[in-house]
C-alpha cells in the first residue's frame, strides 16, 4: 500500500533529529529573557493542614530576593484553575491539601538565591486529620479534603456549604460515572460460569526526561513558554486567572522533552506567571524531578470485574466496580474515570453491562493524565478476568478472545462508530509470533491481551499551509512536538499532498500567538485529526493555485488539473507552485495560504473519531529463587490503518509497550505516611536498558480502515494498554498462581512462588490448543 506513494508510506529522517542529536534543540529550559529572575517554590511539609500564618520577613531581606508571594497576594486574580473542576489552588489558601502543595514562591536574581531563601520562610500549620488513601476518604465521617464547592470565575469563588448540605453531600468522592445495559444481574444468574477478579493497578509517574518548567512575562499582557502539551488549553486557564481576553495571552511551547499524558493541560504555568505578574519582570521557574513528582502523578485503581459466559464461553454480562485514587485535586482524573469506564470490559460482545467507576478526593499528590488514559487500569482487571475464566472451563485463552471479540463494523459502545479494525486478524498475527519461538523452560509463561479506546478527542482541529515564492511550504499546526515524531508525520502528509520534496517543507507547531488553534495533543489524535485539517488547508492552496493558474494562463479552471509540485493544463503546459506565485503576484514577492478546518462533522461526525487497538504479548521466565522476571519476547500489533512513517509507529508502539512493563515489572510511588518514600530517580525504578526484551516483534496491520489521511489511525498509546495484564498472566503461566497486583516486583514473584505446594509443579505454559497443563490457583478470586 505504501508504495504506491511518493512520500507518505516512507520512514523519512526526522526533521528535528540532528538538532536532538547535537544538542541545538531548544527546549523550555534552554529560553531566557530580558531581566528575567528565577523562583523556587515553598511545598508543604504536611498533608493536610490549616495554614495559620506565612511569615516571609527574613526571606525578603536575604541577598538577591526580589519577591515573596502567598496566595493572600492574589487579590483582584482568580486563585485557581482546572479545567474540568477550577479546584486547583495556584498557591495554598487557607490549607493545605497534600505533602508538597505549593504555599510561597521565592523570585531572586538566581536560582540558588532563591533556593537559600526558601529556608527562611516560616509556615505554621495547625494539623488536620488526613486521608491517604480511597478507604481512609471513603469511610464514614471521613475528613473531608475539600468543604467547598468551586465556581469558575473570579466573581463566584468557592461557595462554602450549609450543614445540611455538607450532611447530604459531605463526601471525598470527586466524580462518579455508570455505563449500563441490558440486565446484568440476571445474565450472571442464568450463567454457566461466572467468575469475579479483583486487581490493584499501581500510583505511577509518567517520567518524562524533562521536568516541568515554564517562563512567563507579565506586562499587562501575558506570554508564557512552557512544557504544555495543550498550549490553546492552558491559555484558557490563564487568561481566567488574570481576567484577560484569549488574544492578550500567548503560551509558547518549543521542544517538549516527552510528556505521556503528564504534561497535558495546566500545570506550572500558573506559578511563573503569577510571580511575574507579582515582580513585575520575567520569572523562571524550573521543577526537579520530586517537585514534578508531587505536582502531578497517576490514577491508582482497585477494580473488580465478574463475568458470567455461557457453557462455550460466550460472554453474557459483565459488572465492574472501579476505584480510583486522584489525590488531591481534580485535573484530569474525572475524564480519566470516564474512559476508563468505557474501555475496561474489552473489544468484546458483552450484552448485560454495568460499570461504576468513582474518582476519589485524598490528600495525595493530584493525579491527571497518562499514556492509554484509563485503559491500562480497567483492561487490567478485565483481560486477567477473561484469563482467569478461559483457564477454568479449560478453553484456550485466544479462542475465548476469538470467540467474544466485535468484528470490523461492529458497534463497541451503544450508538458509537462502529470498530474500524479486524482484531481477531490482529490476535492470529500476535499469537503467531509468540508460538514461534517458545521456550521449553518450565518456568516460562505467554500472555497477551487486547484493547480498543474510543480515542482522538473532539474533533476540533485547524492548520494552514504557505506555498511560498521559491515553491517551498511551510506548515502551522498548535499541535505539540513532544518526541512523538508529529513534525515529520505532517510535513510528510504535506510533501505528499502538494507533490513537493519532504525536505522543503517546514513544520511550526505549538504558539497560541502564531500557530492555529488545536485543542489538544493527545488521545493519540495528531496523525488523524490534525493530518486532516493539513490536508484539507493543501486542498484549499491548490484551489487557490489553480484560479491563480488559470488567471495568467487565460485559461478556463476546468481546463487546470493538479501534478506534483504545480498545475498542468488540458494542453499539457505545466506552472511550479513558484511560477504561478510569482506570476500572479508580478514580481519575487507574495505567497498563498490554504486553510483547513477540522469539526464534528462528515467523516468526524459518529464519536469517536477512531479506536485506538492494543495488540500485546510477551513471554517470561521467572527465577523462582529470586522472583526476577525477565521478558524474552515482546510483540506488538499496531492496526494504524496506513503507516505514514512506519518507523515512527514502531518506535511508537515500542515506547508505549516499554513503558506498560514499567508498570507491570517496576514502576510504584509508594507513601511513607503522608510523604513519599521514592520520589526520586533513584528509588523510583523505571526500566533500563538491560531489561529490553530479548526478541522483539513489532507488527503492522495496514488495512486503510481509518479516516485518517490514506486511511491512517492513530497510534503511540494502544500497545500499552494491555501489556499489564498480557505480563501479570505470563507470570501465573510460569509460577501456578494468580497475582493481584502490579507491579510484579521480584518480592512479590517470589512469595507468590513460595506458595505453590511443595507436591504441586510450577505450572507450564499453556499450549494454546485448549488444554492447559496445569491449573493454576487464583488465590483469593473465586
Amino acid at each position: 500500500m505504501s508504495g504506491t506513494r511518493e512520500t507518505a508510506g516512507r520512514s523519512v529522517q526526522r526533521p528535528d533529529f540532528m538538532a536532538k542529536l547535537t544538542g541545538a534543540a531548544q527546549y523550555t529550559v534552554d529560553i531566557g529573557m530580558p531581566g528575567m529572575a528565577h523562583a523556587k517554590i515553598l511545598r508543604s511539609d504536611r498533608a493536610h493542614a490549616r495554614i495559620v500564618s506565612i511569615d516571609r520577613t527574613a526571606a525578603l531581606d536575604a541577598p538577591g530576593v526580589v519577591g515573596v508571594i502567598t496566595a493572600a497576594d492574589l487579590g483582584g486574580l482568580f486563585p485557581r484553575f482546572g479545567h474540568i473542576v477550577p479546584d486547583h489552588s495556584i498557591l495554598a489558601e487557607e490549607k493545605v491539601r497534600y505533602y508538597g502543595e505549593p504555599v510561597a514562591i521565592v523570585v531572586a536574581q538566581s536560582a540558588w538565591a532563591a533556593a537559600d531563601a526558601l529556608e527562611l520562610v516560616r509556615v505554621t500549620y495547625a494539623d488536620l486529620p488526613d486521608v491517604l488513601d480511597v478507604a481512609a476518604a471513603l469511610a464514614p465521617h471521613a475528613p473531608l479534603v475539600h468543604e467547598h464547592t468551586y465556581g469558575g470565575t473570579a466573581d463566584e469563588s468557592f461557595r462554602v456549604l450549609t450543614g445540611a448540605e455538607q450532611e447530604r453531600a459531605s463526601s471525598n468522592l470527586a466524580h462518579e460515572v455508570v455505563l449500563e445495559w441490558g440486565d446484568p444481574d440476571a445474565a450472571l444468574a442464568g450463567a454457566a460460569t461466572v467468575h469475579t477478579t479483583s486487581v490493584t493497578f499501581p500510583m505511577l509517574y509518567a517520567y518524562a526526561m524533562e521536568p516541568y518548567n515554564a517562563v512567563a512575562s507579565y506586562t499587562g499582557d501575558l506570554h508564557v513558554i512552557s512544557t504544555a502539551q495543550h498550549p490553546f488549553m492552558v491559555r484558557d486557564d490563564l487568561a481566567r486567572v488574570f481576567g484577560l481576553p484569549l488574544s492578550k495571552v500567548r503560551v509558547t511551547s518549543p521542544f517538549v522533552g516527552g510528556g505521556y499524558g503528564s504534561k497535558s493541560y495546566t500545570k506550572v504555568e500558573p506559578l511563573a506567571a503569577i510571580a511575574s505578574w507579582a515582580v513585575g519582570r520575567p520569572v523562571k521557574l524550573v521543577l526537579d524531578v520530586e517537585e514534578s513528582i508531587y505536582t502531578t502523578r497517576v490514577d491508582s485503581a482497585e477494580v473488580t470485574m465478574t463475568t458470567g459466559v455461557d457453557s462455550s464461553g460466550r460472554i453474557l454480562a459483565r459488572v465492574a466496580d472501579m476505584v480510583m485514587d486522584s489525590g488531591a485535586y481534580a485535573d484530569n482524573s474525572p475524564l480519566v474515570l470516564a474512559k476508563a469506564v468505557n474501555r475496561c470490559f474489552g473489544p468484546y460482545r458483552v450484552p448485560n453491562l454495568r460499570v461504576r467507576g468513582r474518582s476519589v478526593y485524598t490528600n495525595t499528590s493530584p493525579a491527571s493524565s497518562y499514556r492509554g488514559f484509563g485503559a491500562p487500569q480497567g483492561n487490567l482487571a478485565g483481560e486477567t478476568n477473561l484469563d482467569q475464566i478461559a483457564e477454568r472451563i479449560g478453553m484456550d485463552p485466544k479462542e475465548i478472545r476469538l470467540r467474544n471479540v466485535v468484528g470490523p463494523g461492529e458497534e463497541l459502545l451503544p450508538g458509537k462508530r462502529g470498530l474500524d479494525a479486524d482484531l481477531a486478524a490482529d490476535l492470529e498475527m500476535l499469537v503467531d509470533s509468540l508460538r514461534g519461538a517458545r521456550s521449553e523452560d518450565p518456568h516460562t509463561g505467554i500472555g497477551f491481551g487486547m484493547s480498543v479506546s474510543d480515542a482522538g478527542a473532539f474533533p476540533v482541529s485547524t492548520a494552514q499551509v504557505r506555498v511560498h515564492v521559491d515553491g517551498s511550504v511551510t506548515a502551522l499546526s498548535g499541535s505539540t512536538e513532544m518526541g512523538q515524531g508529529s513534525r515529520s508525520v505532517l510535513g510528510q502528509i504535506v510533501a505528499e499532498e502538494l507533490g513537493v520534496e519532504h525536505s522543503r517543507v517546514t513544520v511550526l507547531q505549538s504558539d497560541t500567538g502564531t500557530t492555529p488553534y488545536e485543542r489538544t495533543t493527545g488521545a493519540s489524535r495528531t496523525t488523524v485529526l490534525v493530518g486532516l485539517a493539513i490536508q484539507r488547508a493543501c486542498a484549499d492552496a491548490r484551489a487557490k493555485l489553480r484560479e491563480m493558474a488559470a488567471e495568467l494562463l487565460g485559461t478556463p479552471i476546468e481546463a487546470i488539473t493538479d501534478v506534483a509540485g504545480g498545475v498542468r493544463t488540458d494542453e499539457g503546459k505545466e506552472l511550479g507552485f513558484a511560477d504561478i506565485v510569482r506570476g500572479w503576484f508580478g514580481s519575487n514577492a507574495g505567497e498563498v495560504t490554504g486553510v483547513g478546518l477540522v469539526r464534528r462533522d462528515g467523516v468526524t461526525q459518529k464519536m469517536p473519531p477512531f479506536w485506538e487497538v492494543g495488540v500485546s504479548g510477551v513471554e517470561v521466565r521467572v527465577d523462582v529463587e529470586t522472583g526476577v522476571v525477565d521478558v524474552e519476547q515482546l510483540v506488538t500489533v499496531a492496526d494504524v490503518g496506513f503507516a505514514i512513517n512506519p518507523a515512527a509507529v514502531e518506535a511508537q508502539d515500542l515506547g508505549a509497550a516499554t513503558q506498560g512493563l514499567g508498570a507491570a515489572l517496576f514502576e510504584e510511588l509508594v507513601y511513607d505516611g503522608a510523604q513519599l518514600a521514592n520520589a526520586n530517580v533513584v528509588d523510583y525504578r523505571v526500566p533500563r536498558m538491560s531489561d529490553v526484551p530479548r526478541r522483539i516483534d513489532l507488527m503492522l496491520a495496514e488495512r486503510g480502515d481509518g479516516i485518517g489521511p490514506y486511511g491512517a489511525k492513530g497510534s503511540g498509546e494502544g500497545a500499552l494498554n494491555p501489556i499489564g495484564a498480557a505480563t501479570l498472566a505470563a507470570v501465573a503461566r510460569a509460577v501456578g498462581r494468580w497475582p493481584d497486583r502490579l507491579p510484579l516486583t521480584p518480592e512479590r514473584v517470589w512469595r507468590l512462588s513460595c506458595e505453590v505446594a511443595p507436591s504441586q509443579p510450577a505450572h507450564t505454559a499453556p499450549d494454546y490448543d485448549g488444554s492447559t497443563a496445569d491449573a493454576i490457583s487464583d488465590g483469593t478470586q473465586t
